[in-house]
């Protein structure tokens, strides 16, 4: 199930959550930011509004995105 946290929320539920970004993220922080949650749920954030909300999938819904993305399935977005 996605859910959508708030910072504050998710600062005071995980605050020993760690952001990463991929490599190819550009120096003016056009990116996406994820993070594994205690849960082993995933949060997901855009790093221009670190303290906005972040969206969080299950496990299994990220895996399945991923296996997507490595297949190609979402070249087309950035065509």
């Amino acid at each position: 199930m996605i859910a959508v946290i708030e910072f504050r929320e998710l600062a005071r539920r995980y605050p020993n959550v760690e952001w990463r970004k991929s490599r190819h993220s550009g120096a003016q922080g056009n990116c996406v930011e994820v993070a594994r949650l205690d849960t082993g749920e995933v949060a997901v954030r855009h790093s221009k509004q670190p303290t906005g909300s972040a969206i969080v999938y299950t496990n299994e819904e990220m895996a399945a995105f991923l296996a997507g993305v490595k297949d190609g399935e979402f070249d087309y977005l950035v065509a």
